[in-house]
């Protein structure tokens, strides 16, 4: 067949931008009762490109696409024209088949065709996958692996799309070793000799490509639970795309905050730091909110204000996990097995920290790092504000602590309780227990008590208003949080009450106080379990089977401690401690699998239905001789 003159090879090469155009251009202004109508006209070109390959090809085709079962020896030839670098005419223009393959596979998955799209991927891939990988075919290689891996994943199944996408990651490592030259992009087949590429832009788009691979395997491998595996893709694939210029700030800063997050449950304080830090400096290349003024003249501005803020009230609730979760798990480093901090190991760690701290700082340069030169020292400068070394005494935690809370009012800002009412919640109970971590390294009962007294002043308004009926567990969670919070404050001022030669009665008062308030939320909490008829569950869920016992136990120990002269009301305390007491020890005798949860309560309680009758018995005897 004679070859395609100028004029032919003009109309198909225009014909192939006018559909990349509409592809991904022009879709994006198609009507929502018309959703793919660009997509469909691309196609219709992209079809009419194939038609006149495959006639030039000398191919028989049928509309559907060469499924490539079947190749006559003529195929053969064409094909291996491609692998030896497709310079004839006929290696040319198969090459470029394999390229109208690849778009109109794109083309069917995004108009929801997927096995449509599957079949002209699949065509692609065998047009190109009996050869050897060149400088020309590389990009198309890893592409058209990169979208038959989305497909298989889009349909749940997740070890087919890691084949093709390890191929591809496979595919471009290869390629890198042994050659390493910019590789031509496919876009390039459907383009005049005067328009090809840059190198340095098909550098950028092949990367690009690479970065797509690793980004893909990133969900994958998360799919398959292989966290580990699934952190570091993300993480690279994050930088590649600071590396090469080919990111959205807002979605980027995101994904790096989100990456933290896993970083700080496997207590990797440093790593998850930085993508914080980053996420915190590239969240401000999105530009400064609008103006409000600006904002309500524009519907546009006013979408773009609202999601950046609400992205750096994401980013910022993403910094006060970390600042939490890093005093936690130094507390629980430090406390000894009654819950209080030990001073030897404290002593110890300090002197550990300082030689691992120095190892650490070795070990970082090994750490893929994020940035470019317009943001490294940005990030660095940001990192300076708040230690990755666990805070060993009041002075480092509270340092801690107080970058926490102003990201806790910063998250504030945007999840307020009118229109965000659990996320609010959810923050206050974060800023709550950022008081709590902290005043474990607090040494003066008394300053230790003001701290859980700002906890009660955060939880107790919202938890009174707060409707059961729609927020059911986020109310247990608060009664029992508060309740918990007054029992500490009583222990405190008992404590601080024993060092006292005589009680005085405000002090009483106060303690009496305390000791009501946690029983009033315990109870709350308990109501909460019962049924619609009033009864308290004969078993208990698993999610609530621990807090519950523990509210009847510590009930039982509240009761025990209300401080009164008279004698009547003694023994009335002791008999609802008793009754509170014998509820633990009964439900574990009926529910046996209940004794693992609460083990200890469970022991005490044991002990305090044995002995609380003989206190019983000896005040009755007390008042009956007074009597």
């Amino acid at each position: 067949m004679a070859s395609l003159t100028s004029s032919e090879w003009r109309l198909l090469c225009e014909k192939y931008q006018r559909s990349v155009t509409l592809s991904e251009i022009e879709s994006k202004k198609d009507p929502e009762n018309n959703p793919f109508r660009s997509k469909y006209n691309a196609r219709e070109l992209l079809k009419q490109i194939k038609s006149s390959l495959g006639q030039y090809a000398g191919e028989n085709e049928t509309e559907q696409g060469e499924r490539g079962q079947q190749q006559d020896e003529k195929e053969l030839q064409v094909e291996q024209q491609i692998a030896a670098g497709g310079d004839s005419p006929a290696g040319l223009s198969a090459a470029r088949l394999a390229v109208i393959e690849y778009q109109l596979g794109v083309n069917h998955t995004e108009t929801e065709e997927l096995s449509a799209g599957e079949e002209h991927l699949m065509n692609c891939i065998r047009l190109l996958d009996k050869y050897e990988v060149t400088q020309e075919n590389i990009s198309l290689f890893i592409q058209a692996r990169n979208q038959i891996g989305v497909l298989w994943a889009g349909r749940g199944e997740t070890e087919t799309a890691q084949g093709f996408l390890e191929s591809a990651e496979a595919l471009y490592n290869r390629y890198m070793k042994e050659d390493g030259k910019p590789p031509m992009d496919p876009n390039e087949y459907f383009m005049a000799e005067e328009e090809k590429l840059t190198e340095q832009e098909r550098t950028k788009r092949f990367e690009k490509a690479y970065t797509y691979t690793l980004y893909y395997l990133a969900q994958v491998y998360k799919n398959l639970e292989q966290n580990d595996k699934a952190g570091l893709y993300c993480h690279t694939t994050l930088q590649r795309q600071l590396e090469f210029n080919n990111f959205s700030p807002l979605e980027w800063a995101v994904n790096a905050a989100t990456l933290s997050q896993y970083y700080i449950t496997k207590s990797c304080y440093m790593e998850g730091r930085h993508c914080l830090a980053a996420a915190s400096v590239v969240v401000g290349l999105a530009g400064e909110v609008p103006s409000e003024a600006a904002a309500k003249e524009n519907e546009a501005e006013s979408e773009k204000q609202e999601k950046l803020c609400q992205r750096k009230a994401e980013i910022a609730r993403c910094w006060i996990k970390y600042c939490l979760n890093l005093i936690n798990d130094a507390k629980k480093m430090l406390e000894d097995n009654i819950g209080e901090l030990d001073a030897d190991r404290q002593a110890e760690m300090k002197v550990r920290r300082r030689q691992e701290e120095e190892e650490k700082e070795k070990g970082r340069k090994t750490v893929v790092l994020f940035g470019s030169s317009d943001t490294s020292d940005s990030i660095l400068s940001m990192e300076e504000k708040v230690s990755c070394a666990y805070p060993l005494d009041f002075s480092e935690a509270r340092a801690i602590f107080l970058v926490g809370q102003n990201y806790v009012n910063e998250a504030k800002e945007y999840f307020q309780i009118d229109g965000h009412a659990t996320d609010h919640i959810e923050i206050v109970q974060d800023h709550s227990a950022l008081f709590k971590a902290l005043a474990f390294f607090e040494d003066d009962y008394e300053r230790c008590c003001k701290m859980h007294k700002r906890r009660i002043d955060m939880l107790e308004p919202i938890c009174k208003d707060l409707n059961p009926q729609y927020y059911l567990l986020i109310s247990r969670q608060l009664q029992f949080e508060v309740a918990e919070t007054y029992y500490e404050m009583m222990d405190l001022k008992i404590a601080v009450a024993d060092k006292q030669e005589e009680l005085e009665a405000h002090t009483i008062r106060k303690i009496n106080h305390l000791t009501m308030s946690s029983i009033k939320y315990y109870e709350l909490f308990l109501d909460s379990l019962k049924s619609p008829d009033k009864k308290f569950p004969d078993k208990l869920e698993e999610d609530v089977l621990r807090p519950a016992i523990v509210a009847k136990f510590r009930i039982a120990r509240l009761y025990s401690r209300i401080i009164t002269a008279d004698s009547n009301k003694q023994m009335e305390n002791i008999s609802k401690s008793l009754e509170y007491y014998r509820f633990v020890v009964d439900y574990c005798a009926q529910n046996q699998d209940a004794k693992k949860a609460v083990e200890t309560e469970l022991e005490l309680s044991e002990e305090m239905v044995s002995l609380l009758p003989l206190r019983l018995e000896r005040l009755r005897a007390k008042l009956t001789s007074v009597n």
